[in-house]
């Protein structure tokens, strides 16, 4: 027996279908469905995409995740079944945050389509976010200013690559990289190009298919409250300012003594 055989018999008793029934609208006999649901054969990748798009669930959940502990409603479901979200709500309905800490982050790339990982970790509410799933995550090093390391960025979860946008800010996780938060630089056909705010790192391009997820900047949690310094263009607009100034305060001077 594997999780999975326990997953897809638990879908088929809970949708009331006969294997039979099922096994048809899979388009294979009865005795080779059998044999995935008593784990005696392992189903071939096709099979767990019908499967997957039958129940209108993640092959990702439906292999490692023991559905039976979880209620399938509480789910936010994407087009294509390419990914569920696991999606805590109050009493009132609105979606908890979920904040995954410095601490927990490592476990972030396997849990994040684990109900159970998603369910423990730390919640928070912000109601003037407004619609959309939201999410919590550390900022480190220096790369993002005037973010800071230990900052929580809060992204709004992207559904579809082609909401991303030149100039905005996202955090991503992907299969290579892990989790980072990047400005986007330029979209490409098959990769994305991010960059720092800070100069001192240089671009790099993220293939579309390692990226997991991708969260859009909404706001910042921190507990500096020190004075930013002026970085290099605003020092030169004000160093423009203060020559425009003296030069009309010589023009002034010149036109009274005259």
């Amino acid at each position: 027996m594997s999780l999975f055989s326990d997953n897809i018999r638990a879908l088929r008793v809970k949708e009331k279908i006969s294997q039979e029934k099922l096994a048809e609208n899979l388009g294979i006999t009865r005795g080779r469905y059998v044999k995935y649901e008593d784990g005696t054969s392992e189903a071939p990748y096709e099979i767990l995409k019908k499967i997957a798009q039958h129940y209108h669930i993640s092959i990702d959940l439906l292999l490692s995740v023991d559905i039976r502990k979880i209620n399938i409603d509480d789910l936010l479901k994407l087009e294509d079944n390419r990914l569920v979200l696991p999606i805590q709500v109050d009493r009132e309905g609105e979606n908890f945050i979920e904040v995954v800490t410095q601490k927990v982050k490592a476990g972030y790339l396997n849990g994040y389509a684990d109900p159970e990982y998603i369910e423990n970790l730390q919640q928070i509410s912000l109601p003037f976010l407004g619609p959309g799933k939201h999410r919590g995550f550390p900022v480190e090093g220096d790369s993002m200013p005037p973010h800071e390391d230990g900052s929580i960025i809060i992204g709004r979860y992207i559904e579809r690559l082609g909401e991303v946008q030149d100039g905005k800010t996202y955090i991503l996780i992907t299969k290579n990289e892990g989790m980072v938060y990047k400005r986007l630089n330029k979209n490409k056909k098959n990769s994305l190009v991010l960059e720092s705010d800070n100069s001192f790192y240089p671009n790099y391009e993220v293939r579309l298919s390692d990226i997991i997820e991708i969260w859009e900047y909404q706001c910042n949690i921190g507990r500096n409250d020190k004075k930013q310094e002026l970085n290099e263009i605003e020092s030169m607009k004000e160093l423009l300012l203060e020559v425009k100034r003296e030069v009309m305060e010589l023009k002034k001077n010149n036109s009274n003594e005259s």
